[in-house]
């Protein structure tokens, strides 16, 4: 047995385990960042820090805390909050109190809140603040488990917090704290009962039709990841990493399990807008995002270099093509040789290119950036080679909720743009005749909350969970994800075209949009519904006379638009095959949205409901169309 698969099968039960361990060894060392937020809004925010043990003091307060409101083994706690430092406390709280989070998203409406609420049945509901609160009072009549209601921001209304069922985060701190006073060991003693098969953790996919399901992850699966993520050396105890994703969704919950076997520094930041301005201020050596922040990023160097004239933008595209043929030799003989070789005509292009725009970039990313992580949805290759070849490679992993996050991802010694890599240690994969990537693992769900039949219809009694994704396997274990099995399009002509390719290499080729859906099903060509990027086409829109001091909403209809757009699709449509190619396109008078409907949390497309509420733009572009 490997030291790596001795670490991982003798690993401990549970995160909480894990968290006791590491306080225990580093209580000095520096755990987490954060970001004091400056009443007026204005000037730089002032960051903190928290060591392993002061962290410890205030997660042991809110595990006591919960205990004393009389939360038990594996009851549900719930937390809706944005991304910041007291969510993962409050989550190591939980944990260690032995119960069970469910995550709840803050741009949940309050009738999916008061569903999840109802259906994991929590007992109590950490708040970020009063809108949070709004929610659950104006659904109280549906929520008779739900006791209490821990505000992060802001205080209780004096009648609610005399009846007790809302009191304030640090109240609760207090509470735990007395509480500790009379029952020193209580929260290690319960920390040391965990068994590896206890409910930890229930989130809820927000999914792309229909209802969520909670999925149901042992404590297991979270002290399995967080060995197995260290153990591929994407995280090492001197990193810093910079995190903003959603900590409702599995992918950001991952990371900071893995965080505690590992010991880096976490600086932590939800707000999306702050990213670019922080990235300088924390300089992390590491940060995971999803594909449309990479997107956002390279389209906002090419606006910038288009901003600069034709000669600074001519600079630019020669670089990123640069990047790209750097990055796939490189790439393709480290495949063939061991050895990321290039020759030497193509080292000295790649050192002026980095010289002139790749530098910069890696400034922007706070100079010390060694890798960033990208999941959740695929990642155009054009993109990841552009950014592998400019020094700051973009790993791709692969996963789902059901799986804990990390079924997949490339390593930053060996990695392979278009691929998701290779599995974690200890998760086997099989390929299903029809291409349907199965996994199996300690890190795959118990099944889903309360749904035995949902349950039985992907997860086999041996262990073999169905993603519902096409994949195919290289012979030394790299991954390629195709398609959504469900997405895939047949066309009248009898066709499989898969969407996800087409939607990737327009995103690669056209800098200004934000999001695409192909559609074809049963169609006799594809066609497709374009979202404009609003700071990149606004951009360009000022600098077209007939545009300039126009509203978004006017340029986005226009005709100069349509015809931009329309040589990017042309482009797209030269590398595609014939019965591929876009034959008509509208571009959308909005961009598409979480809060509308159209985006997942985590920004996936949801595709029913974009094709149902832009139905019309799509049958005007069939209307009359000869069927073959």
């Amino acid at each position: 047995m490997s030291d790596t698969q001795s670490l991982i099968e003798n690993r401990p039960p549970s995160v909480a385990t894990l968290f006791l361990e590491r306080v225990e060894a580093t209580p000095d060392a520096e755990a987490y960042r954060y970001p004091v937020i400056r009443a007026s809004g204005e000037g730089p925010d002032e960051w903190r820090s928290y060591s392993w043990g002061e962290a410890a003091e205030r997660v042991f307060a809110l595990a006591a805390g919960l205990m004393e409101l009389g939360v038990g083994p594996e009851e549900r706690v719930a937390i809706a909050s944005g991304t910041r430092i007291e969510w993962i406390l409050a989550d190591l709280g939980i944990l260690c109190a032995g119960a069970a989070t469910t995550t709840v998203y803050p741009s949940t409406n309050a009738e999916e809140t008061a569903f999840i609420l109802a259906d994991s049945e929590s007992t109590v509901l950490v708040a970020e603040d009063a809108s949070q609160l709004a929610k659950v009072r104006e659904h109280r009549a549906e929520l008779p488990k739900l006791a209490h209601v821990v505000l992060i921001d802001g205080e209780p209304a004096p009648g609610e917090a005399e009846e007790g069922w809302v009191l304030s985060f640090a109240e609760l701190e207090r509470r735990g704290t007395a509480y500790r006073e009379k029952h020193p060991d209580a929260v290690t003693d319960v920390v040391r009962g965990l068994r590896s098969d206890q409910l930890a953790t229930l989130i809820y996919t927000s999914g792309t039709t229909g209802r969520p399901k909670g999925v149901r992850l042992a404590q297991d699966a979270w002290s399995y990841m967080a060995k197995a993520i260290p153990q591929t050396g994407l995280l090492t105890p001197d990193d810093v990493q910079y995190l903003w994703l959603p900590l409702a969704h599995v992918f950001g919950k991952m990371l900071i399990s893995a965080q505690i076997d590992a010991g880096h520094v976490i600086a932590v930041d939800g707000r999306v807008d702050k990213i670019i301005e922080n990235l300088p201020v924390v300089q992390p050596t590491k940060m995971c995002a999803v594909p449309r922040i990479f997107e956002k990023v390279y389209n906002g160097v090419a606006q910038k270099a288009r901003a600069g004239g034709s000669a600074k933008y001519k600079i630019f595209q020669w670089a990123a093509e640069v990047a790209r043929e750097y990055a796939r030799t490189t790439q393709d003989n480290q495949r063939r040789t061991g050895t990321p070789s290039a020759p030497a005509g193509l080292k000295v292009k790649h050192a002026i290119a980095d010289r002139l725009v790749y530098s910069k970039l890696r400034e922007a990313f706070g100079g010390r950036m060694v890798g960033c992580v990208s999941g959740s949805a695929a990642l155009a290759p054009d993109l990841g080679y552009f950014f592998a070849g400019a020094g700051i490679p973009v790993l791709e992993g692969y996963g789902l909720t059901e799986s804990s996050a990390a079924s997949f991802c490339n390593r930053t010694d060996n990695y392979r743009t278009g691929t998701v890599g290779k599995p974690m240690p200890g998760t086997e994969v099989r390929i299903a005749d029809d291409g349907e990537v199965l996994l199996r693992g300690p890190g795959i769900m118990q099944g889903y909350h309360g749904l035995p039949d949902k349950t039985a219809e992907v997860l086999e009694e041996d262990g073999w969970f169905h993603t519902g994704d096409i994949g195919e396997q290289s012979d030394d274990g790299y991954l390629k994800i195709t398609d959504r099995k469900k997405d895939l399009i047949k066309t009248s002509g009898g066709k499989y075209i898969s969407p996800a390719e087409a939607e990737g290499q327009f995103k690669a080729v056209c800098p200004y949009v934000s999001n695409i859906l192909v559609h074809g099903a049963g169609r006799n060509f594809c066609t497709a519904l374009i979202a404009l990027d609003e700071p990149s086409i606004m951009a360009w829109a000022a600098d077209q006379e007939a545009l300039k001091g126009k509203p978004y909403e006017t340029v986005v209809v226009s005709e100069e638009v349509r015809t931009l757009i329309d040589g990017y699709v042309e482009e797209l449509n030269s590398g595609l095959q014939r019965w591929q190619t876009i034959k008509k396109f509208r571009v959308l008078p909005r961009d598409l949205d979480i809060e509308h409907g159209e985006l997942t949390p985590s920004l996936k497309l949801k595709r029913p409901v974009v094709e149902r509420k832009f139905g019309d733009l799509i049958e005007e572009m069939y209307a009359g169309a000869r069927e073959r």
